[in-house]
């Protein structure tokens, strides 16, 4: 299955507005948890499921 490419670009423009949360001490203003990108994966197959199953009928 393929996604529609503005669908695509659509998605690329949208994680650039995505921060994640300060903590934990370290150096950088802000971190990323294998649980946030795991988040956002399902989101966006969530998406094409229901894209896919709305060209279905």
């Amino acid at each position: 299955m393929s996604l529609p490419r503005s669908f695509t670009a659509l998605l690329l423009l949208a994680s650039g507005a995505v921060h994640a949360h300060p903590g934990h001490g370290i150096p950088q203003e802000w971190h990323w948890h294998a649980s946030d990108t795991l988040g956002f994966v399902v989101v966006a197959a969530l998406a094409a499921l229901a894209i896919w199953l709305s060209r279905r009928g």
